[in-house]
C-alpha cells in the first residue's frame, strides 16, 4: 500500500541558496511544501521563484520569532530566550496576535492569496502564548472550510529522540487541541529531525526511516539550499539536503517506502 507524506521545505527566502535551491526542487516535483521566512527582505522578489509551482505544492507561512529577522523587527529573541518566556510565563497573546497578523499579511501581499498552511521557524507556532494568539488569529480571519492547516511538531513514536521530545513538549499537543476546539485542522506528525550533522551518507539513512516510519498525512521537514552560504550555521547541512533530494537515491527511496508526496489538501485533515 502507498503512504502520503507531505515533504516541506522550511526556510524560504532565509537567504538567496535557499531559495533557488527549494524553488528547484519544487519545479523537479521532489517537495510537495515549502514555508516562507516573510520578514526576510528576500521575500518579496524571491516570492516569484513559486509563481512556476503555484497550485502543484503547498506554500505557507513560516511564523518567525527567533532569527535575525524578527529581532530587526522588533519582537524577536534567541531560540532560548524564547523558550524559557513560552515555559515561564508565555508570551503575551495580543502582542503575539499583532505579530502574526503583521507576518500573515506580509505574506498575503507578496503572494496575492492566504497561506497554504502555518507553521514556525524553530517551533515556534506551539509557544504558549504564540499558541493561543495563532488559532484565534486563524479562525477568525479565515471562513471555515478556507482554512491553512497547522503544523504539530508532534514526534513520531519510532523517531524519538531527546530533540524531537523536547520539541514536541513545548506545545504541540496543547496547540492540537486548540486548533480542533476551533475547527483548524492540523497535520498530525513531524519527522525529519536531526542535528544537522552528519553529511549527506547519513541524511540518506535519517531520510530513508523516516519515510518508513512517518504516519500517513505526517510531514517531514527538510532545509535545502542551492549551496551553502556564508554566516548560514545550516548551511553545509542545507547544501547535502539539496544534492541528496536532487538524486536518483531519493526517488528510490520514495518508491522502496511506498511513499507519495502530497499536498495538505489530498489528505483531507479533520478539522
Amino acid at each position: 500500500m502507498t503512504k502520503l507524506l507531505i515533504l516541506c521545505a522550511d526556510d524560504f527566502a532565509v537567504n538567496e541558496a535557499a531559495s533557488q535551491g527549494i524553488a528547484a526542487l519544487a519545479r523537479a516535483g521532489r517537495i510537495s511544501a515549502t514555508s516562507a521566512m516573510v520578514l526576510s527582505p528576500r521575500w518579496v522578489r524571491d516570492a516569484a521563484l513559486l509563481q512556476a509551482v503555484r497550485g502543484q505544492i503547498d506554500v505557507g507561512l513560516h511564523l518567525d520569532w527567533t532569527s535575525a529577522f524578527a529581532r530587526v523587527a522588533g519582537h524577536g529573541l534567541p531560540l532560548t530566550g524564547a523558550m524559557l518566556k513560552a515555559l515561564l510565563r508565555g508570551f503575551n497573546p495580543m502582542a503575539a496576535r499583532a505579530v502574526i497578523e503583521h507576518q500573515l499579511d506580509a505574506f498575503e501581499i507578496v503572494w496575492q492569496a492566504p497561506p497554504d498552511h502555518i507553521d514556525g521557524h524553530q517551533h515556534v507556532q506551539q509557544f504558549d502564548g504564540i499558541r493561543q494568539a495563532l488559532v484565534a488569529a486563524v479562525q477568525q480571519r479565515y471562513p471555515a472550510g478556507q482554512r491553512p492547516y497547522l503544523r504539530l511538531s508532534t514526534c513520531v513514536a519510532a523517531d524519538r529522540s531527546l530533540k524531537t521530545r523536547v520539541i514536541s513538549g513545548m506545545g504541540a499537543q496543547s496547540l492540537a487541541r486548540l486548533a480542533n476546539a476551533a475547527g483548524i485542522a492540523c497535520a498530525p506528525a513531524l519527522s525529519g529531525i536531526y542535528g544537522f550533522a552528519g553529511g549527506e551518507q547519513r541524511y540518506l539513512q535519517w531520510m530513508a526511516r523516516w519515510l518508513r516510519n512517518a504516519t500517513e498525512g505526517s510531514i517531514v521537514m527538510c532545509h535545502p539550499a542551492a549551496r551553502a552560504e556564508a554566516g548560514d550555521e545550516i548551511g553545509a547541512a542545507r547544501a547535502w539536503e539539496q544534492a541528496y533530494l536532487s538524486s536518483d537515491a531519493f526517488s528510490h527511496a520514495l518508491t522502496r517506502a511506498r511513499v507519495i508526496l502530497s499536498r495538505g489538501a489530498q489528505l483531507n485533515f479533520p478539522a
